[in-house]
């Protein structure tokens, strides 16, 4: 099982130790709008809180309670942003699909291509059946990624989430292996 694709000038892989500098400073040139959407970024995000988070990551994966994955350029090695397999549920062999990108690289594709090579391992190497996608009614950045993956809008939840500590309500999308070959043979 490598967990290692890519499109283009894009890498998907798990992170790893060497990472945490790519990580830290990708996060804090987002700081200001990364925060606004998870309690982990903040303004005094430090390296320490950098290498924290990818020792848990290594953790998970070896536990494989969670499987997260750093985008990487890769003429660059610069780290684009996170994308991962969460909330799984063994019993019906489904995960959440989550993904955030760096501010100096949205607008360039790389939340649906990093998103489509997850959901790729996820179904071709990690035997997920189903992967779901939350997202805030007012994110339409990140409805637009659901979307163009081939995902399909299954439900308006209320109070599914918890933003800014308060519940809230989220769209649900859902994915199955198909929809990935389908979304990219029409695009």
């Amino acid at each position: 099982m490598s967990c290692h694709r890519h499109y283009e000038n894009r890498v998907v892989r798990p992170l790893a130790d060497g990472d945490a500098l790519r990580l830290h400073a990708t996060v804090r040139a987002s700081i200001a709008s990364l925060s606004y959407a998870f309690p982990w970024c903040h303004p005094g995000y430090s390296l320490a809180d950098a290498q924290a988070r990818i020792a848990h990551c290594i953790d998970a994966w070896q536990r494989r309670t969670e499987f997260a994955f750093g985008i990487f350029s890769a003429s660059s090695e610069a780290l684009l942003g996170c994308v991962g397999l969460n909330q799984i549920d063994r019993a019906s062999r489904s995960a959440n699909l989550g993904y955030w990108v760096g501010a100096p690289y949205r607008g360039r594709g790389v939340a649906t291509t990093a998103a489509s090579l997850a959901a790729s391992i996820g179904f071709e190497e990690l035997g997920f059946v189903r992967l779901e996608i939350v997202v805030l009614t007012h994110n339409a950045a990140s409805q637009r990624v659901a979307e163009k993956l081939g995902a399909t809008r299954e439900a308006l939840a209320r109070d599914r989430l918890v933003f800014q500590g308060q519940p809230a309500d989220a769209i649900v999308y859902s994915l199955k292996p198909g929809d990935i070959a389908a979304s990219e043979s029409s695009g």
